[in-house]
């Protein structure tokens, strides 16, 4: 699964510089997280940082976005191939 920002976010600036795929950016309101760059941090740490920073754990997985570890790690090789 791709991970999700939600509106409890408080835009505190810690989440964008942890992700190393650079999935994190500032939204209209608050951060969001583009899906097709989240790999939940497979294939760079063994949990997601922006998760392990957040203050308001206010991101979890996406329910509409359901990926196996297996299609994560693919992802993370076809980001890291680009």
């Amino acid at each position: 699964m791709a991970l999700i920002i939600t509106d409890e976010c408080i835009n505190c600036d810690v989440c964008e510089p942890e992700c190393p795929n650079g999935a994190i950016s500032q939204g209209d309101e608050i951060y969001e997280i583009d899906p097709d760059l989240c790999t939940e941090c497979v294939g760079h740490y063994d949990e997601p940082q922006c998760v392990e920073v957040c203050p308001v754990d206010c991101i979890p997985k996406d329910p509409d976005r359901e990926e196996t570890k297996e299609e994560l790690l693919e992802k993370y090789n076809r980001i890291s191939s680009t």
